[in-house]
């Protein structure tokens, strides 16, 4: 009897590693397409602010999407 409970025991860890590898998998996709989209929004946010779209005072937006960006790769240092 003690065989079949670690038996049952071990296929149980087994899906719940399962599980949290690809927890953890969606989880570094997210945030691999956010970085993408901020990439893209400061690269807009340059030009717009080299064509004169955008004056200095919107500054605050281009630091809150570096900051993001930064917060974003933290994890994959």
């Amino acid at each position: 009897m003690k065989n079949t409970n670690e038996c049952s025991h071990s296929v149980s860890n087994d899906l719940l590693l399962q599980h949290e590898v690809e927890v953890v998998q969606g989880i570094l996709e997210s945030k691999e397409q956010y970085r993408k989209v901020v990439k893209a929004a400061i690269g807009k946010w340059i030009k717009d602010f080299q064509s004169g779209h955008i004056e200095i005072k919107t500054v605050d937006d281009l630091k809150k999407l570096i900051e993001l960006d930064i917060e974003l790769q933290k994890c994959e240092l």
